[in-house]
């Protein structure tokens, strides 16, 4: 029923140009990053922008995995496991009632907050081992500032605003980690957004940054990357050097008619895996120092190969994406049409 009810969410998410797919991120971008986070027995997961909770519950079957769906574990493990390790926060009422049911079906009674994590509410989500997310994309409504009055720097950033919580939010161990899909902006906003890039480089290790291909999400052509960072036991100079992969430059037009696929990251994990990452052979693995990063402002916005093909024209709309949207668009007008014959049909009866 757990599998059913997360396929549902999928279609109804694929099948929309807004509304449900902000909540759905591809199954297999999940999957991907929860399998480099790897949670394990005993930890606490958190997603603060849960959506219908996919991340948890694909932090779940990890754990079980390795655990032989939980048989392996002592009672009171495998009661810490149901009702304590894998948590969330979720704005929208609609979507909370979502992720509580899916959370149902797959067993787990963790608490998902309902409420806004960038408020007072979000305050009291932290000491976490793991957190995987995907914050929403835009602003905040109306632009306004959070109104957490933690924060250090005060941004009406949405995505800078929920950096800031999420490797706040991590236990300062030397082992809490975090995986987070956020958008271009946040690797070069200047002002409050590099004082929050130094903060983090300086509070955790900053070790790898997947840039992410076009086209995965439910907004068309926006660009995303994943930041993967472990939280230090101090709150300076955690990070030494970024590695970067660039999963978007040269790579098909994902989408429908061409999903992302698990073996589209095939690379990136045997590079993100490697014991001696500089001893990878592979184009789209490169490393910046702290110094060179610093050179460049503390932007992040690095690491992409060179692609004569899109110098001059990154910004045209794609003449697939085009005319897959004026197919979509006509499947929508002929499905309208056959609704009104449909419902003559039963006036003329």
């Amino acid at each position: 029923m757990g599998n059913l009810y997360e396929g549902l969410l999928e279609k109804n998410a694929n099948e929309k140009k807004s509304g449900a797919g902000q909540y759905f991120t591809p199954r297999v971008l999940i999957d991907v990053m929860t399998q480099l986070i790897a949670p394990q027995v005993g930890e606490r997961c958190n997603d603060p922008a849960c959506g219908t909770f996919g991340f948890m519950i694909a932090a779940d079957a990890y754990v079980k995995s390795i655990s032989d769906d939980y048989c392996d574990l002592t009672e009171k493990q495998a009661e810490f496991q149901v009702k304590e390790a894998f948590t969330g926060g979720e704005l929208v009422h609609e979507t909370h009632r979502l992720a509580l049911m899916n959370a149902m079906l797959h067993n787990i009674e963790g608490r998902i907050v309902l409420g806004d994590t960038l408020s007072e509410n979000g305050k009291a989500m932290t000491g976490y081992d793991v957190v995987l997310t995907n914050p929403p994309f835009g602003t905040k409504k109306g632009g306004e500032r959070a109104t957490r009055d933690d924060f250090t720097y005060t941004t009406s950033n949405k995505q800078l605003n929920f950096l800031q919580h999420i490797y706040r939010s991590l236990k300062a161990d030397g082992k809490a980690r975090a995986a987070v899909v956020l958008p271009d902006n946040v690797l070069f906003a200047d002002g409050d957004g590099e004082k929050i890039r130094v903060d983090l480089m300086n509070k955790c290790n900053l070790h790898t940054v997947l840039r992410l291909p076009t086209g995965i999400f439910y907004a068309q052509g926006v660009k995303t990357n994943v930041l993967f960072f472990t939280r230090g036991k101090t709150d300076e100079n955690n990070t030494k050097e970024v590695w970067f992969y660039d999963l978007r430059t040269n790579m098909p037009n994902f989408g429908k008619t061409n999903p992302l696929k698990k073996e589209h990251f095939d690379d990136f994990i045997k590079a993100y895996t490697a014991e001696d990452r500089a001893s990878v052979k592979d184009e789209r693995w490169n490393c910046f120092t702290r110094d060179q990063i610093a050179a460049k402002g503390n932007s992040l916005d690095l690491g992409l190969i060179r692609d004569e093909s899109i110098l001059d024209y990154e910004d045209l709309p794609d003449p697939i994406e085009s005319a897959q949207d004026c197919i979509d668009q006509l499947e929508m007008a002929a499905d309208l049409i056959k609704e009104v014959v449909r419902e003559l049909q039963k006036t003329e009866k």
